[in-house]
């Protein structure tokens, strides 16, 4: 977990054989809606809105794929955590 004034991020490995699909997206769009400021994940170059399962799915991340979870407000870390829970736990799949 990296901290940088209000924002922090932390990287997580896709372990779930089907990758970030619609089902797993949606669920981190559900923990996301509760924040306080933006929540974003990226992959590369590309960072989209967590809380869009659209924006989420056009990452296309397959098994094995490293993302990074962004918060903008350190007030989240307790959703940060909780998303990057739900991703290591392969979205209890």
């Amino acid at each position: 977990m990296v901290a940088t004034g209000k924002i922090v991020n932390r990287d997580v490995i896709i372990k779930n054989e089907l990758g970030l699909h619609a089902r797993s997206a949606a669920q981190i769009a559900k923990l996301v809606r509760h924040s306080k400021a933006k929540v974003w994940i990226k992959k590369g170059d590309e960072k989209v809105d967590a809380s869009s399962i659209v924006d989420i799915l056009t990452l296309a991340c397959e098994k094995g794929t490293t993302i990074t979870i962004i918060i903008e407000d350190s007030s989240d870390i307790a959703i940060l955590n909780a998303v990057a829970e739900l991703v290591e736990s392969e979205f209890g799949e």
